[in-house]
Protein backbone atom coordinates (compact mmCIF):
# COMPACT_ATOMS: atom_id res chain seq x y z
CA UNK A 1 0.00 0.00 0.00
CA UNK A 2 1.16 3.83 -0.83
CA UNK A 3 2.43 5.79 2.17
CA UNK A 4 -0.04 8.50 2.19
CA UNK A 5 1.75 11.91 2.27
CA UNK A 6 1.43 14.39 4.76
CA UNK A 7 -1.68 16.59 4.39
CA UNK A 8 0.53 19.95 4.49
CA UNK A 9 2.63 18.90 1.96
CA UNK A 10 -0.09 18.03 -0.35
CA UNK A 11 -1.66 21.69 0.00
CA UNK A 12 1.61 23.22 0.05
CA UNK A 13 1.19 24.26 3.12
CA UNK A 14 3.26 25.38 6.73
CA UNK A 15 1.46 23.80 10.33
CA UNK A 16 0.93 27.03 10.77
CA UNK A 17 -1.51 27.88 7.83
CA UNK A 18 -5.01 29.88 8.61
CA UNK A 19 -8.31 28.63 7.71
CA UNK A 20 -8.06 30.87 4.45
CA UNK A 21 -4.72 30.05 3.27
CA UNK A 22 -6.09 26.25 3.37
CA UNK A 23 -9.01 27.27 1.18
CA UNK A 24 -7.08 29.19 -0.74
CA UNK A 25 -4.86 26.38 -1.67
CA UNK A 26 -6.94 23.69 -2.24
CA UNK A 27 -8.74 26.48 -4.32
CA UNK A 28 -5.55 26.68 -6.78
CA UNK A 29 -4.70 22.74 -6.76
CA UNK A 30 -8.29 21.92 -7.32
CA UNK A 31 -8.68 23.92 -10.69
CA UNK A 32 -5.49 22.46 -11.91
CA UNK A 33 -5.86 19.09 -11.50
CA UNK A 34 -9.74 18.60 -11.82
CA UNK A 35 -10.28 15.91 -13.82
CA UNK A 36 -12.83 17.22 -16.13
CA UNK A 37 -10.50 20.08 -16.57
CA UNK A 38 -6.78 18.22 -16.76
CA UNK A 39 -6.20 14.78 -18.62
CA UNK A 40 -3.52 13.65 -17.50
CA UNK A 41 -3.33 10.26 -16.47
CA UNK A 42 -1.94 11.04 -12.72
CA UNK A 43 -4.91 14.06 -12.34
CA UNK A 44 -7.56 12.15 -11.23
CA UNK A 45 -5.22 10.45 -8.49
CA UNK A 46 -4.35 14.20 -7.36
CA UNK A 47 -7.62 15.37 -6.65
CA UNK A 48 -8.66 12.67 -5.00
CA UNK A 49 -5.73 13.52 -2.64
CA UNK A 50 -6.44 17.59 -2.41
CA UNK A 51 -9.46 16.83 -1.46
CA UNK A 52 -8.81 14.03 1.15
CA UNK A 53 -6.04 16.85 2.54
CA UNK A 54 -8.86 19.59 2.20
CA UNK A 55 -11.68 17.56 3.88
CA UNK A 56 -9.67 17.47 6.97
CA UNK A 57 -7.40 20.74 7.02
CA UNK A 58 -10.66 23.47 6.61
CA UNK A 59 -12.27 20.89 9.53
CA UNK A 60 -11.43 22.00 12.74
CA UNK A 61 -12.03 19.01 14.89
CA UNK A 62 -10.26 16.80 12.35
CA UNK A 63 -7.30 19.18 11.68
CA UNK A 64 -6.66 19.17 15.29
CA UNK A 65 -6.75 15.45 15.66
CA UNK A 66 -4.70 15.05 12.53
CA UNK A 67 -1.83 17.26 14.30
CA UNK A 68 -1.64 15.16 17.29
CA UNK A 69 -2.40 12.08 16.10
CA UNK A 70 -1.01 12.07 12.47
CA UNK A 71 -3.36 9.59 9.79
CA UNK A 72 -3.76 7.39 12.51
CA UNK A 73 -6.30 9.97 13.91
CA UNK A 74 -8.65 8.23 11.24
CA UNK A 75 -9.37 5.19 12.83
CA UNK A 76 -10.02 6.52 16.31
CA UNK A 77 -12.10 9.90 15.52
CA UNK A 78 -13.66 10.00 12.32
CA UNK A 79 -15.89 7.17 11.64
CA UNK A 80 -14.89 5.78 8.01
CA UNK A 81 -11.82 7.85 8.35
CA UNK A 82 -10.13 9.40 5.49
CA UNK A 83 -9.96 6.41 3.56
CA UNK A 84 -13.34 6.32 3.21
CA UNK A 85 -13.54 9.56 1.27
CA UNK A 86 -16.45 9.99 -0.78
CA UNK A 87 -16.20 10.04 -4.82
CA UNK A 88 -19.37 12.18 -4.90
CA UNK A 89 -17.58 14.91 -2.57
CA UNK A 90 -15.53 15.99 -5.41
CA UNK A 91 -18.35 17.78 -7.54
CA UNK A 92 -19.78 19.35 -4.52
CA UNK A 93 -16.48 20.84 -3.29
CA UNK A 94 -15.51 21.87 -6.69
CA UNK A 95 -18.98 23.58 -7.62
CA UNK A 96 -18.42 25.36 -4.19
CA UNK A 97 -15.26 27.15 -5.23
CA UNK A 98 -16.11 27.38 -8.86
CA UNK A 99 -19.65 27.80 -9.25
CA UNK A 100 -20.42 24.63 -10.74
CA UNK A 101 -18.02 23.95 -13.46
CA UNK A 102 -15.81 21.34 -12.03
CA UNK A 103 -18.79 18.54 -13.64
CA UNK A 104 -21.05 17.66 -16.12
CA UNK A 105 -24.55 19.60 -15.43
CA UNK A 106 -27.30 19.14 -17.78
CA UNK A 107 -28.93 22.58 -16.76
CA UNK A 108 -25.64 24.22 -17.79
CA UNK A 109 -25.84 26.55 -20.70
CA UNK A 110 -25.07 24.89 -24.37
CA UNK A 111 -23.16 27.15 -27.02
CA UNK A 112 -25.50 26.59 -30.34
CA UNK A 113 -23.85 24.71 -33.60
CA UNK A 114 -21.68 26.54 -36.43
CA UNK A 115 -23.30 26.85 -40.11
CA UNK A 116 -21.40 26.62 -42.98
CA UNK A 117 -22.63 28.23 -46.10
CA UNK A 118 -21.09 27.81 -49.31
CA UNK A 119 -20.94 31.50 -51.55
CA UNK A 120 -19.69 31.32 -55.47
CA UNK A 121 -18.61 34.72 -56.27
CA UNK A 122 -17.20 36.24 -59.46
CA UNK A 123 -13.33 37.40 -59.76
CA UNK A 124 -13.68 40.26 -60.00
CA UNK A 125 -16.37 40.10 -56.32
CA UNK A 126 -13.02 38.30 -55.19
CA UNK A 127 -10.65 40.76 -56.09
CA UNK A 128 -12.15 44.39 -55.37
CA UNK A 129 -14.59 43.45 -52.58
CA UNK A 130 -18.88 43.06 -52.72
CA UNK A 131 -21.78 43.33 -50.26
CA UNK A 132 -24.07 39.63 -50.88
CA UNK A 133 -27.05 39.14 -49.45
CA UNK A 134 -27.55 34.72 -48.32
CA UNK A 135 -30.92 33.08 -47.05
CA UNK A 136 -30.01 30.52 -44.52
CA UNK A 137 -31.97 28.24 -42.73
CA UNK A 138 -31.36 28.22 -38.64
CA UNK A 139 -32.85 26.93 -35.33
CA UNK A 140 -33.55 29.86 -33.26
CA UNK A 141 -35.59 30.60 -30.04
CA UNK A 142 -39.18 30.43 -30.04
CA UNK A 143 -40.78 34.11 -30.41
CA UNK A 144 -43.42 32.96 -28.21
CA UNK A 145 -42.16 30.93 -25.18
CA UNK A 146 -38.81 32.59 -25.35
CA UNK A 147 -37.06 29.47 -25.13
CA UNK A 148 -39.10 28.14 -21.82
CA UNK A 149 -40.98 25.27 -23.80
CA UNK A 150 -44.15 26.09 -21.95
CA UNK A 151 -47.42 27.97 -22.81
CA UNK A 152 -47.02 31.48 -22.16
CA UNK A 153 -48.30 32.43 -18.84
CA UNK A 154 -47.72 29.06 -17.48
CA UNK A 155 -44.22 28.43 -15.97
CA UNK A 156 -42.15 24.83 -15.86
CA UNK A 157 -42.39 23.11 -12.72
CA UNK A 158 -39.29 21.95 -11.05
CA UNK A 159 -38.88 17.87 -11.29
CA UNK A 160 -39.47 16.20 -8.23
CA UNK A 161 -37.46 13.12 -8.65
CA UNK A 162 -34.15 14.93 -8.96
CA UNK A 163 -35.15 18.13 -7.16
CA UNK A 164 -34.48 20.23 -9.95
CA UNK A 165 -30.97 19.12 -10.30
CA UNK A 166 -31.21 17.25 -13.52
CA UNK A 167 -29.15 14.38 -12.18
CA UNK A 168 -29.44 11.41 -9.80
CA UNK A 169 -27.07 10.18 -7.44
CA UNK A 170 -26.74 6.90 -6.54
CA UNK A 171 -25.06 5.94 -3.30
CA UNK A 172 -22.34 2.57 -3.71
CA UNK A 173 -20.61 1.15 -1.13
CA UNK A 174 -16.90 -1.12 -1.86
CA UNK A 175 -14.44 -2.73 -0.31
CA UNK A 176 -12.37 0.73 -1.23
CA UNK A 177 -14.90 3.18 0.38
CA UNK A 178 -18.21 5.03 -0.69
CA UNK A 179 -18.88 5.58 -4.37
CA UNK A 180 -21.29 8.14 -5.45
CA UNK A 181 -22.59 7.69 -9.24
CA UNK A 182 -24.37 10.08 -11.23
CA UNK A 183 -27.09 9.81 -14.08
CA UNK A 184 -29.27 11.94 -16.02
CA UNK A 185 -32.95 11.97 -14.69
CA UNK A 186 -34.75 10.13 -16.74
CA UNK A 187 -38.16 11.94 -16.18
CA UNK A 188 -36.87 15.43 -16.60
CA UNK A 189 -34.50 14.22 -19.28
CA UNK A 190 -31.66 15.94 -17.52
CA UNK A 191 -33.80 19.77 -17.55
CA UNK A 192 -34.16 19.72 -13.64
CA UNK A 193 -37.82 21.03 -14.71
CA UNK A 194 -41.14 19.31 -16.37
CA UNK A 195 -42.68 21.34 -19.11
CA UNK A 196 -46.90 20.54 -18.23
CA UNK A 197 -47.91 22.80 -20.78
CA UNK A 198 -46.25 23.12 -23.72
CA UNK A 199 -45.91 26.21 -26.41
CA UNK A 200 -48.27 25.77 -29.01
CA UNK A 201 -45.76 27.26 -31.62
CA UNK A 202 -42.86 24.84 -30.96
CA UNK A 203 -44.91 22.18 -29.00
CA UNK A 204 -42.33 22.19 -26.03
CA UNK A 205 -39.09 22.29 -27.95
CA UNK A 206 -38.34 25.73 -27.37
CA UNK A 207 -36.45 26.71 -30.50
CA UNK A 208 -38.23 26.93 -34.16
CA UNK A 209 -36.62 26.49 -37.47
CA UNK A 210 -36.53 30.01 -39.41
CA UNK A 211 -35.69 31.35 -42.90
CA UNK A 212 -33.44 34.37 -42.72
CA UNK A 213 -31.73 36.85 -45.08
CA UNK A 214 -27.95 37.73 -43.41
CA UNK A 215 -25.76 40.64 -45.51
CA UNK A 216 -22.22 39.58 -45.99
CA UNK A 217 -19.25 41.46 -46.11
CA UNK A 218 -16.68 40.09 -48.94
CA UNK A 219 -13.55 41.60 -48.21
CA UNK A 220 -11.74 42.72 -51.15
CA UNK A 221 -8.62 40.06 -52.09
CA UNK A 222 -10.49 36.94 -50.62
CA UNK A 223 -9.35 33.76 -52.20
CA UNK A 224 -10.31 29.87 -53.76
CA UNK A 225 -11.35 28.57 -50.17
CA UNK A 226 -11.33 31.84 -47.72
CA UNK A 227 -14.12 31.45 -45.20
CA UNK A 228 -15.59 34.62 -43.61
CA UNK A 229 -17.02 34.25 -39.52
CA UNK A 230 -20.25 35.36 -38.94
CA UNK A 231 -20.47 35.66 -35.11
CA UNK A 232 -23.59 34.39 -33.56
CA UNK A 233 -25.62 34.05 -36.42
CA UNK A 234 -25.61 29.85 -36.54
CA UNK A 235 -28.04 27.69 -34.42
CA UNK A 236 -29.29 29.31 -31.40
CA UNK A 237 -27.90 27.53 -28.01
CA UNK A 238 -29.75 26.36 -25.33
CA UNK A 239 -30.48 27.19 -21.92
CA UNK A 240 -29.18 30.82 -22.50
CA UNK A 241 -25.98 29.63 -24.20
CA UNK A 242 -24.91 31.92 -27.11
CA UNK A 243 -25.76 31.49 -30.80
CA UNK A 244 -23.19 29.26 -32.64
CA UNK A 245 -21.67 31.08 -35.30
CA UNK A 246 -22.09 31.19 -39.13
CA UNK A 247 -19.00 30.84 -42.12
CA UNK A 248 -19.32 31.71 -45.35
CA UNK A 249 -16.51 29.62 -47.26
CA UNK A 250 -15.57 31.42 -51.12
CA UNK A 251 -15.14 29.44 -54.03
CA UNK A 252 -14.43 32.17 -57.29
CA UNK A 253 -15.33 31.45 -60.96
CA UNK A 254 -13.33 31.86 -63.24
CA UNK A 255 -12.21 35.04 -65.65
CA UNK A 256 -12.68 35.28 -68.89
CA UNK A 257 -9.02 36.71 -69.55
CA UNK A 258 -7.26 37.02 -66.24
CA UNK A 259 -5.42 34.68 -63.54
CA UNK A 260 -4.26 34.94 -60.18
CA UNK A 261 -0.71 34.35 -59.06
CA UNK A 262 -0.79 34.95 -55.17
CA UNK A 263 -2.22 38.93 -55.25
CA UNK A 264 -0.75 39.28 -58.65
CA UNK A 265 -3.00 39.29 -61.72
CA UNK A 266 -1.03 37.09 -64.84
CA UNK A 267 -2.81 38.58 -68.10
CA UNK A 268 -1.72 36.84 -71.66
CA UNK A 269 -1.85 39.77 -74.27
CA UNK A 270 -2.08 38.34 -77.76
CA UNK A 271 0.19 40.46 -80.51
CA UNK A 272 0.91 40.04 -84.14
CA UNK A 273 4.48 39.95 -85.77
CA UNK A 274 4.44 43.50 -86.90
CA UNK A 275 3.70 44.62 -83.18
CA UNK A 276 6.39 42.83 -81.87
CA UNK A 277 8.85 43.21 -84.82
CA UNK A 278 8.60 47.13 -84.88
CA UNK A 279 7.09 48.16 -81.37
CA UNK A 280 3.87 49.49 -80.50
CA UNK A 281 1.50 50.91 -77.52
CA UNK A 282 -1.39 49.00 -77.08
CA UNK A 283 -4.18 49.25 -74.65
CA UNK A 284 -5.10 46.33 -71.69
CA UNK A 285 -7.95 45.70 -69.04
CA UNK A 286 -7.10 45.64 -65.73
CA UNK A 287 -9.14 45.09 -62.78
CA UNK A 288 -8.88 48.50 -62.17
CA UNK A 289 -9.92 50.21 -65.52
CA UNK A 290 -7.87 49.93 -69.04
CA UNK A 291 -3.94 51.50 -68.85
CA UNK A 292 -1.14 51.42 -71.52
CA UNK A 293 1.42 49.28 -71.87
CA UNK A 294 4.43 49.56 -74.19
CA UNK A 295 6.16 46.93 -75.76
CA UNK A 296 9.19 47.78 -77.26
CA UNK A 297 10.72 46.50 -80.92
CA UNK A 298 11.55 43.59 -81.41
CA UNK A 299 9.96 41.82 -78.18
CA UNK A 300 9.69 38.12 -78.17
CA UNK A 301 6.88 35.72 -77.14
CA UNK A 302 6.83 34.49 -73.93
CA UNK A 303 8.41 38.36 -72.21
CA UNK A 304 6.07 39.12 -68.80
CA UNK A 305 6.01 42.96 -68.48
CA UNK A 306 5.05 44.18 -65.00
CA UNK A 307 2.51 46.88 -64.45
CA UNK A 308 2.42 48.05 -60.93
CA UNK A 309 -0.64 48.47 -58.55
CA UNK A 310 -2.95 46.79 -60.99
CA UNK A 311 -3.22 43.41 -59.20
CA UNK A 312 -5.27 42.26 -56.25
CA UNK A 313 -5.48 44.23 -52.95
CA UNK A 314 -3.97 42.40 -49.90
CA UNK A 315 -6.76 41.21 -48.04
CA UNK A 316 -5.42 42.64 -44.73
CA UNK A 317 -4.50 45.84 -45.97
CA UNK A 318 -1.52 47.40 -47.27
CA UNK A 319 -1.36 48.04 -50.69
CA UNK A 320 -1.91 45.86 -54.41
CA UNK A 321 -0.07 43.61 -55.88
CA UNK A 322 0.58 44.14 -60.16
CA UNK A 323 -0.59 43.00 -63.30
CA UNK A 324 2.01 40.31 -65.17
CA UNK A 325 1.54 40.46 -69.09
CA UNK A 326 2.92 37.74 -71.10
CA UNK A 327 2.90 38.33 -74.55
CA UNK A 328 1.75 35.63 -76.61
CA UNK A 329 2.40 36.64 -80.46
CA UNK A 330 -0.04 35.28 -82.87
CA UNK A 331 0.06 33.32 -86.43
CA UNK A 332 -2.83 34.47 -88.74
CA UNK A 333 -4.77 31.02 -89.61
CA UNK A 334 -5.37 32.67 -92.54
CA UNK A 335 -4.18 35.58 -95.49
CA UNK A 336 -5.55 38.13 -97.97
CA UNK A 337 -3.87 38.09 -101.40
CA UNK A 338 -2.22 41.27 -100.16
CA UNK A 339 -0.95 40.20 -96.81
CA UNK A 340 0.41 36.95 -98.33
CA UNK A 341 2.29 39.00 -100.99
CA UNK A 342 3.71 41.60 -98.56
CA UNK A 343 4.91 38.45 -96.53
CA UNK A 344 6.47 36.88 -99.51
CA UNK A 345 8.44 39.96 -99.87
CA UNK A 346 9.27 40.22 -96.44
CA UNK A 347 10.18 36.26 -96.18
CA UNK A 348 12.95 37.28 -99.54
CA UNK A 349 14.12 40.65 -97.80
CA UNK A 350 14.77 38.15 -94.76
CA UNK A 351 16.42 35.88 -96.73
CA UNK A 352 18.89 38.41 -98.56
CA UNK A 353 19.67 39.75 -95.64
CA UNK A 354 20.96 36.79 -94.29
CA UNK A 355 23.08 36.05 -98.03
CA UNK A 356 24.66 39.80 -97.37
CA UNK A 357 25.95 38.59 -93.77
CA UNK A 358 23.57 41.02 -92.57
CA UNK A 359 20.79 38.80 -90.74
Amino acid sequence: MAVKRDYYEVLGLPRDASGEDVKKAFRKLAFQYHPDRNHEAEASDKFKEINEAYEVLSDTDKRAAYDRFGHNASDNMFGRGFEGFDMGGFGDIFDAFFGGSGRSNQQTARRGEDLRYNIKITFDEAALGCDKEIEISRTEICGTCHGTRSKPGVQPVRCNTCEGTGQIRRVQRSLFGQFINTAVCTDCRGEGQIVKEPCPDCRGIGQQKHKRHISVKIPAGVDEGNGIRITAEGEAGSRGGTAGNLYVMISIKPHEYFTREGENVIYELPVNFAQVALGTEVEIPTLHGPAKLKIPAGSQSGKVFRVKDKGIPHLHGGGRGDQMVVLKVTTPESLSKDQRRLFEELAKSMETGKKDGRA
